[in-house]
């Protein structure tokens, strides 16, 4: 009788321990995916189903050789953008495609895979959370035709979002970008 109710407690406490173990990890991909947790539960429609799928996106990236840039690439970058940024009064539309083609160089050379635009919002999601649904928006807006003047610009405000992010050191611990490289707003 005293073992049937020691094996009871073990395994009641082995079932409490399994689920504060999901529990921890639900809230640590809540945590470390911000607004895309619930962007993925709400389009899966199941929490589990959504936390595999976060769980995958973690494991592909990790695959990646994710790299920051040099101070001279960041530089580059940052002087190419304000110079779409100044394009966009002319040009609006061109000004956005050069938009998104600057920011596949961007991601392409941080070590991003850029083919295919869906995996590729995925996988900047791991490590760009809070701005990934603006490079979301971006390519929504992008796509559609007629778009409007004021939609172009709310574009561009989407794509420097992301853009501005992946041009900032990956640590603490690599060059501080210079003010040079610093996004100015559209206005």
């Amino acid at each position: 009788m005293i073992w049937l109710l020691i094996i009871v407690i073990v395994v009641v406490l082995a079932v409490v321990g399994v689920l504060a173990l999901r529990k921890q990890r639900s809230a640590q991909l809540r945590e470390g995916f911000g607004p895309e947790y619930d962007r993925v539960v709400e389009e899966r429609g199941d929490q589990g189903s959504a936390e595999a799928e976060l769980r995958e996106r973690q494991e592909r990236r990790r695959k990646y050789d994710i790299r920051p840039l040099g101070a001279t690439a960041r530089d580059r970058y940052a002087e190419r953008w304000r110079m779409t940024q100044a394009q966009f009064v002319d040009q609006p539309a061109s000004a956005l495609a050069d938009a998104d083609a600057l920011l596949n160089e961007v991601m392409r050379e941080r070590g991003y895979p850029v083919e295919d635009f869906e995996q590729q919002a995925d996988d900047v999601s791991v490590d760009h959370p809070e701005v990934v649904e603006h490079y979301r928006s971006a390519h929504a807006i992008r796509s559609q035709k007629g778009t409007s003047t004021e939609d172009l610009r709310q574009a561009l405000v989407h794509y420097r979002a992301l853009f501005t992010e992946l041009l900032e050191p990956m640590s603490r611990d690599e060059d501080e970008p210079n003010r040079s490289t610093r996004i100015e707003e559209v206005r």
